[in-house]
């Protein structure tokens, strides 16, 4: 960091809405799984999950500067070259993500894709056994995603010295003036939450 850096805006409201609404969908279904009484929750929290995805993919393409995927996912020559600097202990610093964390994204996001779509036909009775396996798999292999990106994040956060947990519950982080995104985009942030409470509430309904 020089001595021109300073706060700057990093995430939109979106981004981080999604993030942690995944990670409570993620682990509320992941905790059920095994209930036969906690099914509907359990549903209900996958189904978010997969919708959150959609959402995630059309703001990748949508979204400001360092939600797009544009900004994140790196040819494999970019990844090779922060890989050899990570090893080194001289990792290059990204305003946005880097590029191994580009890859656990886009991991996440196909993992997540796979445990709604078998989810889906486990519960509609679709297919057969097989079905459930692979659902299980998909879930058992983004779990394995999570704890690798929470340590990749912990080991980021040492090396380049800054809290990035904070930074995506706050959206700001060290940077030049320049590289701050203008807009946090709140209103679709709160639509977010007002789609998966209304959903949240007609499932509960249906339920009774």
């Amino acid at each position: 960091m020089t001595s021109q850096t300073t706060t700057i805006r990093v995430w939109d409201a979106p981004v981080r809405v999604f993030h942690w609404l995944l990670a409570a969908c993620f682990t509320g279904a992941y905790l059920t799984a095994e209930s036969e009484s906690w099914r509907l929750l359990h549903v209900t929290l996958g189904y978010t999950l997969g919708g959150l995805i959609a959402f995630r993919l059309v703001w990748g393409v949508l979204g400001t500067r360092y939600a797009r995927f544009a900004s994140f996912v790196r040819p494999p020559a970019e990844l090779k070259l922060y890989v050899a600097g990570l090893l080194a202990g001289r990792p290059a610093h990204f305003t946005g993500h880097n590029p191994l964390g580009g890859v656990a994204i886009v991991l996440m996001l196909l993992s997540g894709s796979a445990i709604t779509a078998t989810g889906y036909a486990v519960y509609n009775d679709i297919g057969g056994d097989w079905v459930a396996e692979v659902h299980e798999a998909a879930a058992n292999g983004m779990l394995v995603l999570v704890a690798v990106h929470l340590c990749g994040v912990a080991l980021a956060s040492w090396m380049h010295h800054e809290n990035l947990p904070r930074s995506m519950v706050t959206g700001l982080k060290q940077g030049q003036p320049s590289d701050g995104i203008k807009r946090l985009w709140w209103p679709v942030a709160v639509a977010m939450v007002i789609a998966v409470g209304a959903f949240w509430y007609l499932q509960w309904r249906v339920a009774l």
